[in-house]
């Protein structure tokens, strides 16, 4: 593998060095005035998105890089524009999210790590909106702000359980002592305003409308009010820049924000893709976790608010997965097994169908590996054959570009093929239509509401109906029980509660046991690197 310098990468888009900023020989920022001047391109938009995924992974970032790497290969010059990698989950359980195999982007080791600083800006950024909240307390409270009633939480880029119930300001004259709790930078709705405006003005708009807490006459206070918008810019200054790196083949691509797709939506910056699409005729794009959580708000979220209309999906699965959803237990996953990938089936089926409700073409991209059998392959195409459901199989990981050249020829194919994207729901509806219209034709699941739950979308359908609705739920399974696998029908979500996020222009249900800062599992990733 041979990375190029940044400058050869950057001049493969036409920049020149006035139009980027090194931060090392190998990864760039763009500039602002290059930014501000790249912003309504039409390059057509081809998202990648999954089935149901599993701890194994699925590979939708080795896909869509591959898929980056082979057009390429072709000719074409595509450009990918991914999210950030967030260290929780580089020492978590997933690890690294740069790709694997022949198809990744680099410098890998810092991308996966501190990389440009973003998150760590994001991070100052969201506890300098804390720590001024609780001076505000502390030192007179005059914007009367009620200590029981503070929205806004603190934030860490990194798995911690401990951190989901704590309290603050014990011991002395140090402050109000309150519960608090943190939730993983990644899930904030810093990093959803980073990855929604569509441009500096914007995200300050955003930073203003943000609800930090209740006052105590009940009125909501709003960021604008704490007076610091111009210090949480110079936080951010960089922050709102999208960064220039390269797949290990030397074709570019965009790196910026990294929004959870179980909690947040999960997809990067309409920043980054609307320069994307300014700079090339073709952008790929991914979406976190599975169809039902990233590409639904992809498509009803990101799309509208960016002006979006993609032109292709790229659904991706593996055998392995299909096992799983079939009822194969992990131990017997190496063993030939058709029938349990048909009854799997089940699930890509259901993700497929959803897609297409969008009115969206969609490809599904077969992630090929050495150990899968050839009749678990035939029973997969028999399946697509007759449904007349387009597939390839994709070998990334062990080819790179050239692995994923049929892939490319299919994406082509599609793009020129017309496309009647619409969003599930109006954002005209109200906002109980729109959670029921997600979980029962996404989820295909009923939906039921705590009383708070219920009592709190009656209050925010008065000032907030028109806003969008992010669903936060378990990646895992298409209801709120991450052990019900497959395509379960007639089963029951649960809202459990619900937040406001008024910067983001969305509310947030929270489903059965979602949480939003996530814990280590009993062997983090951080310890299977290894000891001196």
């Amino acid at each position: 593998m041979h990375i190029l310098p940044i400058d050869e990468v950057a001049g493969k888009l036409g920049l020149g060095p006035s139009d980027f900023m090194p931060y090392t020989r190998e990864m760039a920022k763009l500039t602002p005035d290059f930014v501000r001047s790249h912003s309504n391109g039409d390059g057509k938009v081809v998202l990648v998105t999954a089935m149901t995924p599993t701890k194994y992974g699925e590979g939708k970032t080795l896909t869509s890089i591959a898929l980056q790497e082979a057009l390429w290969s072709l000719g074409i010059h595509s450009l990918l524009a991914l999210r950030e990698p967030a260290i929780g989950p580089v020492f978590g359980i997933k690890g690294g999210a740069t790709g694997s195999g022949k198809a990744t982007i680099e410098p890998s080791q810092r991308i996966n790590l501190h990389f440009t600083g973003d998150i760590h800006a994001l991070t100052a950024a969201n506890n300098l909106i804390s720590a001024v909240i609780d001076n505000s307390i502390f030192q007179g409270n005059p914007l009367e702000i009620d200590p029981e009633h503070v929205l806004w939480k603190r934030a860490l880029d990194m798995n911690d359980r401990a951190l989901r119930n704590v309290e603050i300001a014990r011991g002395g004259k140090i402050g109000i002592p309150r519960r608090e709790e943190f939730v993983i930078t990644v899930a904030s709705e810093l990093m959803a305003i980073l990855c929604l405006a569509l441009d500096r003005e914007d995200f300050y708009r955003r930073l203003g409308d943000i609800a930090v807490a209740k006052g105590l006459d009940g009125r909501a206070i709003h960021l604008k009010e704490l007076g610091i918008r111009h210090a949480l810019m110079e936080l951010m200054e960089d922050a709102l820049l999208p960064n220039l790196v390269q797949t290990q083949d030397g074709a570019p691509v965009l790196v910026h924000g990294g929004p959870f797709a179980n909690i947040a939506h999960g997809a990067n910056s309409i920043i980054a893709t609307r320069l994307a699409r300014s700079l090339a005729s073709l952008v790929i794009t991914e979406a976190g976790f599975g169809a039902d959580l990233g590409a639904e708000k992809f498509l009803d979220i990101v799309c509208p608010t960016g002006g979006i209309s993609p032109s292709c999906v790229v659904l991706v699965a593996t055998l392995k997965a299909l096992k799983l959803h079939g009822g194969v237990p992990d131990a017997s996953l190496g063993e030939e097994n058709p029938q349990a990938v048909r009854r799997g089936i089940a699930n890509v089926e259901r993700h497929y169908d959803n897609l297409r409700s969008f009115g969206v073409p969609v490809v599904i991209s077969l992630n090929r590996f050495d150990q899968d059998h050839m009749s678990e392959i035939k029973e997969f195409s028999v399946w697509a054959e007759e449904r007349r459901i387009p597939i390839v199989l994709t070998e990334g990981y062990q080819k790179g570009a050239v692995g994923a050249q049929e892939l490319a020829r299919a994406v082509l194919g599609l793009v020129d093929t017309p496309s009647n994207y619409h969003p599930l729901y109006k954002k005209s509806e109200p906002l109980f239509k729109k959670v029921e219209r997600i979980c029962t034709e996404i989820y295909r699941c009923n939906v039921s509401y705590s009383e708070s739950a219920l009592a709190d979308i009656k209050e925010y359908e008065k000032m907030h109906g028109d806003y969008f609705v992010c669903m936060a739920k378990t990646p895992n399974s298409f209801t709120d029980d991450p052990k019900k696998k497959g395509a379960p029908d007639g089963e029951t979500v649960h809202v459990r509660d619900v937040r406001l996020y008024e910067g983001a222009r969305f509310l947030v249900p929270l489903l059965g046991n979602i949480m939003t800062m996530p814990g280590l599992p009993k062997v983090p990733a951080a310890v299977m690197m290894g000891d001196e």
